[in-house]
């Protein structure tokens, strides 16, 4: 898939459509937004030990089971076209919501500006990453952060085909509403799919004005196969 066809995509986002989903739940699907011999792509360069910077075995820490790998610089281009491609029709939600939760977050046009930050802050090292799932492999609920400056949204994008080369692993977000148990949401993602979510916290019309919901995501056990995931996370890390 050849970048300008991400680039398109990226400029026919409904813009409106993404700004209610993302406000009302908290998540937005792109379907298809890769083709399958793109994510077949993807998922052959897992073994190569150039592409990461470093592997984490999930297990060893708590945050489940599986493994993942975070790519070095410079992405390939794939990876780095999603990664600017996105955030800058991204970048003008995440500024309403800075505004609407009263913080003083405000996040540049583009997303070279957004990196020079992070690398002013002591996050100089890419996120983008790939997550390998076997089965009884799963996903902690979490948030990735990774320091103090951090970008609201971030983008998953499904590498394999459920029901074919894996059962379960289905893609979970929980909400943490104020005063009430988390609610669970799951979401139904085929081959190519693209699901973009909030990060941390998300903004809510209230009676009383604007409250905050916290999120988390994560992945059920996968009960058969191997499941692969790119993620695109638009800050840097320390």
């Amino acid at each position: 898939m050849p970048p300008f066809e991400i680039e398109a995509r990226a400029k026919a986002l409904d813009r409106q459509a993404l700004a209610g989903d993302m406000g009302d739940q908290g998540w937005h699907i792109l379907p298809r937004l890769l083709a399958p011999e793109t994510c077949l792509a993807l998922r052959k360069t897992y073994p190569d030990d150039a592409r990461y910077r470093s592997t984490v075995t999930m297990q060893r820490h708590g945050f489940g089971r599986g493994e993942y790998r975070y790519f070095r610089y410079p992405l390939p281009d794939i990876v780095a076209t999603l990664r600017s491609a996105f955030y800058a029709p991204l970048a003008d939600l995440a500024n309403r919501w800075s505004a609407d939760m009263g913080k003083a977050s405000v996040y540049p046009g583009d997303h070279p500006t957004f990196l020079a930050q992070c690398a002013l802050a002591g996050q100089p090292r890419p996120t983008p990453l790939i997550l390998r799932y076997g089965a009884g492999d799963y996903n902690c609920l979490h948030q990735d952060l990774y320091g103090a400056v951090h970008f609201p949204f971030q983008i998953a994008v499904l590498l394999s085909q459920p029901g074919q080369e894996f059962s379960g692993g289905e893609f979970v977000i929980t909400e943490q509403r104020p005063r009430m148990q988390s609610r669970p949401h799951v979401l139904p993602l085929q081959q190519g799919d693209a699901v973009i979510f909030a990060v941390d916290e998300a903004p809510r019309a209230g009676t009383r004005g604007i409250y905050r919901v916290k999120l988390r995501h994560g992945v059920s056990e996968i009960r058969a196969g191997e499941r692969f995931t790119l993620g695109i996370i638009f800050h840097d890390a320390a």
